[in-house]
């Protein structure tokens, strides 16, 4: 499966936006599979969770031999321009809506 927008340059949203969009619907999924969706490498989704999990808006649970991700998207996003909107806000949209999204508790 090619990731949509893949070979295309650039997308509007960055990388760290498709990881929260990707781990929002599925959160067990493998960065294997993350990888494969938004179409990087594992490594980068690797690195990319790293910067999520700082900025508080994923906190990892290991259960059994796989990882869980439960995202905390109450926060506003970081750019001045957009700061006025909650992330949970722009995953919703993209998710279009349709309840895809499975996040935890509110933080």
């Amino acid at each position: 499966m090619e990731a949509a927008g893949a070979g295309q340059g650039w997308t509007f949203l960055s990388n760290h936006a498709h990881v929260l969009i990707a781990l929002a619907a599925e959160p067990d999924l493998l960065l294997r599979e993350v990888a494969i969706r938004i179409g990087i490498t594992e490594r980068a989704v690797q690195k990319l969770l790293v910067d999520l999990e700082r900025e508080g808006l994923v906190t990892r649970e290991r259960v059994g031999r796989r990882n869980r991700y439960e995202l905390h998207l109450n926060q506003p996003l970081r750019h001045s321009l957009e700061s006025h909107c909650k992330v949970s806000e722009l995953i919703d949209l993209v998710a279009g809506g349709t309840g895809k999204t499975k996040r935890a508790r509110p933080s």
